[in-house]
């Protein structure tokens, strides 16, 4: 099992203004600077992917003096190092695709050294059904083992396949009918995906940004191009657009910055489905410095299991024993990108907020990551199964809870996800059900969740036999500490009445029930006796 550890904080803020009332020139001006600056950055990525792993800083500096005398040197600055950004991705995602064939070629071998129809277990998976299944998996092998030597050749040479405005939206230019587009309209896309428009910040200089400049009252202003600087409507080479921009999310720390004239970075982007422009500013921010794990613990735990469609919520005290009923925060991931995010921040806002009600101060979530887990090799015809576990976006839901909470106070605590849905459902589902509440595995897996952050296992005591039972009946559940001494033996006898009436020291001075033989009279006399009368000594 993998520590338990509480997330750091977010390290970077990004806020969104739309550009409004834009002139016809604002837009002609934005589309030829975009559209400079944008064959600057290809030729740049070219040059970058030539240099492959030899490239040093004494080539960066070649490729920034080159791009300086077509831009200018901010700009120069701007670009080479969105290109080795993008550089650096693409070799970080042909590394994952090439464990993921290693994966793959490993689950294929050794299913097909198993005899056909050799039944699996838990850890390895057995044979292939038939042998025409076995023969199609064997080439599919040769087939994976050729990628996989082509892909770690192009590894060890330093190459990587990228294209500038996604190979996605490249692909859509021969299935035109089946996007519902044009070719006019795909090109217009093409455009605007591969237009650069975006400037690092620099602190020290006013407003913090000397390339795409934005004072506190909103104006936007850029440095022309070198090749564009005819285009200037104002002193110095600069172009001043008629929108203002006022940002509501975040705007008092934002102008707080531009006053102080600290580092921010802007981006102008154009969606075309809208015909919209918008401006995005990102700066960067210290780390959030986390609370220990004892201090996440002192006000109990919310455990939080991810699913496809929802987020099943359960309160926990800090023993370990669950509160109230189970809590589910709905979301639908179909759709657009824009809808499935919109649709991930509600759930996560409501969420937070009951958090905050409950008085906790951490969230218990699964560490999950499905890069393991996706190969049809491993799952063979559950092609629905992949699909879900595809479809789920673990890295960006794990990163927006991180942002999110972290305004809220919240502290996010990150378990191993092992078993936690298996045992679940064994100790918690079952004992938890009754007429007014319904219990789902998902439900008994955030229990299970929410004590492995509390540092608590997920297994119930085990109820010991029934003859070894102290009261001699019913359900001995009772929970304790880990560092509890006699925490394995019987209770404690409690003498007196058990009821809520008298103390429990108090003396049992009658009968419970009404004797029907001479053996239950003398048994009830010999149990029960009035201390005001003799004894059979005294007499």
């Amino acid at each position: 099992m993998a520590e338990v550890f509480v997330v750091p904080g977010p390290s970077g803020v990004a806020i969104r203004d739309r550009l409004r009332q834009l002139t016809a020139g604002d837009e002609e001006v934005l589309r030829l600077v975009g559209d400079h600056l944008g064959s600057l950055a290809a030729r740049d990525l070219k040059t970058r992917c030539a240099a492959g792993l030899e490239h040093d800083s004494e080539r960066w500096a070649e490729r920034k003096r080159d791009l300086t005398c077509e831009s200018s040197s901010r700009w120069a600055g701007a670009i080479t190092k969105a290109t080795h950004d993008q550089w650096s991705l693409a070799r970080r995602c042909q590394l994952a695709h090439i464990q993921s064939l290693e994966a793959g070629v490993r689950t294929l071998t050794h299913r097909l050294s198993q005899p056909i129809g050799e039944q699996g277990t838990k850890r390895k998976p057995g044979g292939y059904r038939s042998e025409q299944e076995w023969f199609a998996k064997s080439r599919r092998l040769h087939v994976l083992s050729g990628r996989l030597e082509r892909e770690q050749a192009d590894r060890d040479a330093g190459r990587v396949h990228v294209v500038r405005g996604g190979k996605r939206l490249l692909n859509t230019r021969h299935n035109l009918d089946a996007a519902r587009l044009t070719e006019a309209d795909w090109r217009e896309r093409w455009e605007a995906e591969r237009w650069f428009l975006a400037a690092d910040g620099e602190s020290g200089k006013r407003y913090g940004n000397e390339t795409i400049r934005v004072t506190p009252d909103g104006e936007v202003s850029i440095k022309l191009p070198v090749p564009l600087a005819y285009m200037a409507n104002t002193k110095r080479g600069r172009y001043v657009l008629a929108a203002k921009v006022a940002f509501g999310h975040r705007g008092s720390e934002w102008a707080d910055r531009t006053e102080a004239n600290r580092a921010v970075a802007y981006r102008i982007h154009y969606d075309v489905e809208r015909a919209r422009w918008y401006l995005t500013a990102s700066w960067q921010k210290p780390v959030v410095k986390t609370i220990p794990l004892e201090a996440a613990r002192a006000h109990g735990m919310v455990g939080v299991d991810t699913n496809a469609d929802h987020f099943a919520a359960y309160r926990l005290d800090p023993h370990g024993n669950p509160v109230s009923d189970p809590h589910r925060f709905f979301y639908d991931l179909s759709g657009t990108a824009g809808h499935r995010d919109a649709q991930v921040r509600h759930a996560i806002t409501r969420l937070l907020h009951w958090a905050k009600r409950c008085g906790v101060s951490a969230i218990g979530i699964e560490n999950l990551d499905f890069t393991t887990e996706k190969t049809r090799e491993k799952h063979g015809r559950r092609k629905r199964f992949r699909q879900l576990i595809s479809g789920m976006p673990t890295g960006k839901l794990r990163a927006r809870l991180v942002s999110m909470a972290a305004e809220q106070g919240l502290a996010i605590v990150a378990v191993d996800p092992a078993y936690t849905s298996m045992w679940g459902v064994q100790h918690w589902r079952n004992p938890l059900t009754s007429t007014k509440r319904k219990m789902s595995s998902h439900d008994a897996a955030s229990i299970a969740i929410g004590r492995r952050a509390l540092g608590h296992p997920i297994r119930r005591r085990t109820t010991p036999p029934h003859d070894d039972r102290s009261d001699r009946r019913g359900h001995r559940t009772v929970q304790a500490e880990p560092d509890t001494r006699g925490r394995e033996e019987t209770r404690p006898r409690v003498p007196g009445s058990r009821t809520r009436s008298v103390h429990p020291d108090a003396e049992r001075t009658r009968a419970t029930r009404t004797p029907r033989t001479v053996r239950d009279v003398r048994s009830a006399q010999e149990r029960v006796q009035d201390p005001l009368l003799p004894t059979d000594q005294e007499r």
